[in-house]
């Protein structure tokens, strides 16, 4: 079986059991609100650069890093890439949307640079990728990859598990592969007994999907 096999069927898998709930939609429209120890704005670029401690929140979104550098286009979309310190990882957290009743989900995810595409409402995360999904504070399902790209809109996401090219002391850059690796737990099953409904139908909920390509379903 060979790599790109392998990650179609995990990423099946995991559509799966990520699918019970999707991303907060109305997180794309919340402002975005930045806290750094140094800010060095430019505002003819629209462009402004945080370091030192950075911290953004959008609505229910969050992320931190050593880094952080914005820029809004003319149409007033952000777009935002956080870069950890050497030898660390930044860090994305956002809510998910979830059938009434049902527990917290949030999604949670880790890399040495984050982009934010706030037209397309994607994260993607580069080098050292891992992505989480928490049910409450219960660790759901947890994959890892060289790059993975979330779509908060179509609730796609995407996998790479090939490490990019290395360049060694006699300037070469041979390949190295990766591995996409998931560790997936089973949905909770429907209620069944007396008190369960006559017709225990699962939830309607959109699910993620999983994608072959990189581009996490931008439009």
């Amino acid at each position: 079986m060979n790599h790109r096999l392998l990650s179609i069927l995990l990423l099946t898998a995991m559509a799966c059991t990520f699918g019970v709930a999707h991303a907060e939609k109305a997180d794309r429209a919340k402002p975005m609100n930045i806290e750094a120890d140094a800010l060095r704005h430019d505002e003819l670029k629209q462009t402004s650069v945080f370091t030192g401690r950075v911290v953004m929140t959008k609505g229910s979104i969050v992320l931190r890093g050593a880094r952080l550098d914005v820029r809004q286009d003319a149409d007033g979309y952000q777009y935002g890439v956080v870069t950890a310190e050497a030898g660390k990882r930044a860090f994305f957290r956002q809510k998910r949307d979830t059938l009434p009743g049902a527990p917290d989900e949030f999604i949670e995810g880790e890399s040495e640079v984050i982009e934010y595409d706030g037209k397309a409402d994607n994260v993607r995360f580069i080098t050292r990728a891992e992505l989480r999904r928490y049910r409450g504070s219960v660790l759901n399902d947890e994959i890892t990859g060289a790059v993975i790209v979330y779509n908060n809109l179509t609730d796609v996401f995407s996998v790479d598990g090939q490490r990019r090219p290395s360049t060694n002391a006699a300037g070469d850059a041979p390949a190295t592969g990766g591995r996409v690796r998931a560790v997936l737990s089973p949905n909770d099953p429907p209620p069944t007994g007396p008190g369960a409904p006559a017709s225990a139908a699962p939830a309607s909920a959109p699910v993620l999907r999983p994608s072959n390509s990189l581009g996490g379903g931008a439009k």
